[in-house]
């Protein structure tokens, strides 16, 4: 399996001309052959770089998956006493105890395998061990040395693969129980059409994140396509410049529908009370769904219902964050770490079936826009998941 990460490095603006001079040293600092790569690129040129299997987070050491007691899985946090571990889901290491490498505030993910009454197997290699990659990245400025402004070296490799990268990746063997328990409830369980009966004229992420996403469905749509944006609201994030889109808008509030300029089609219908959707098979081109698909109680109903809408080579584009309405949300999503978010997403589509070539993006680190009105709070843009699949052809499945 490749993962590709489409990564830009702020401190990129900070590395001296004289340090590409000498690429021995920053082999130490960047994977693979990226220092090289870079050291031959001009300014605002992309690059791109294969790095192997083993450059990113070492290989899968089989001596890393271990059987422990199942009393050694004991959050100490308040409130997850009670905590089950369940197969596939990642926990951090500070969650067990008695291990002989173990200290309180190691918040390293370890992926749970297989839980019992009374055993518990856990892998602490690497989300991200084994799995070969493709870096992408941009050299934005090179500054001569009287211009240094406090740039430092960093282990780039670790900053790229921190936070959770690999652990949207499928089990070996078996599938990960995302459904354990009720991971559909929500804190307000009132109809949504209830909750949505005034319009909410607000953006969910910042410009930047929004932009993102443009950029995103941009890559999936084609003039003339027939374009179902479910989930839709007074913006659909569709890419400006691509001309003569006919474009179906499915939302809750008739208001937000009418303010979205780029609708053609508007329809009120809450896909929580009925996943059904109105429209005949293979009306579509192409459908995406915008930081919405964290409120869906019935989400594998509504993407088989997609599939059938779909004509076979038709994309369905899902794009999500890390903020929602804390009363809509499912619980589930709550619960899980922004990687394991794009597992879940995966395993909708698998699930639901009719989709093939899944894919995911992740987009992290970006500088906030200086304006924003959270840049004092959070110095980075919101980051930006999508998952992706193509309508199958059945006739020739």
């Amino acid at each position: 399996m490749e993962l590709a990460l489409h990564w830009q490095s702020r401190h990129a603006r900070h590395i001296d001309r004289s340090f590409f001079e000498r690429i021995n040293l920053w082999r130490d600092f960047f994977p693979g052959d990226m220092a090289a790569c870079l050291a031959q690129a001009r300014v605002g040129e992309p690059v791109s770089c294969a790095v192997s299997a083993d450059d990113l987070a070492g290989p899968h050491e089989p001596g890393l998956v271990r059987t422990l007691r199942r009393a050694q899985f004991h959050p100490a946090r308040p409130g997850l006493e009670a905590l089950v571990p369940v197969t596939g889901r990642f926990y951090p290491r500070n969650f067990l105890r008695d291990l002989p490498d173990f200290y309180p505030e190691d918040r390293r993910p370890f992926r749970c395998l297989s839980s019992g009454n009374e055993t518990l197997t856990a892998d602490f290699n690497h989300p991200f061990a084994g799995f070969p990659a493709t870096l992408h990245a941009q050299l934005l400025d090179v500054l001569g040395e009287k211009q240094e402004r406090g740039g430092r070296c960093n282990d780039l490799a670790g900053g790229i693969i921190d936070n959770g990268p690999g652990m949207q990746a499928a089990l070996a063997n078996g599938d990960t129980d995302f459904f354990a328990g009720e991971p559909f409830v929500r804190m307000d369980p009132r109809p949504d059409l209830q909750f949505y009966r005034e319009p909410r004229l607000v953006q969910h992420l910042d410009r930047a994140a929004l932009a993102d996403i443009s950029r995103i469905y941009g890559e999936f749509m084609q003039p003339g396509m027939r374009v179902l944006d479910l989930m839709s609201s007074w913006v659909s994030h569709l890419p400006g410049k691509t001309a003569g889109l006919e474009v179906t808008g499915l939302g809750l509030n008739q208001e937000e529908l009418e303010r979205n300029p780029v609708l053609n089609n508007r329809l009120v219908h809450d896909l929580n009370a009925d996943p059904r959707l109105p429209f005949e098979n293979a009306s579509f081109d192409a459908a995406i769904c915008t930081v919405s698909v964290e409120y869906l109680i019935r989400p594998i109903e509504v993407i088989r219902e997609v599939a059938r809408v779909l004509r076979p080579g038709a994309p369905l584009v899902v794009t999500f964050s890390d903020r929602w309405f804390p009363t809509k949300v499912i619980t589930l999503w709550t619960e899980l770490h922004p990687f394991e978010r794009i597992g879940l997403v995966i395993d909708y589509f698998r699930l639901a079936g009719g989709f093939t070539d899944l894919a995911s993006i992740s987009i992290r680190g970006r500088p906030r826009p200086a304006d924003d009105a959270h840049a004092a709070q959070r110095s980075h843009a919101d980051p930006v998941f999508a998952v992706s699949g193509v309508r199958r052809d059945d006739s020739t499945a």
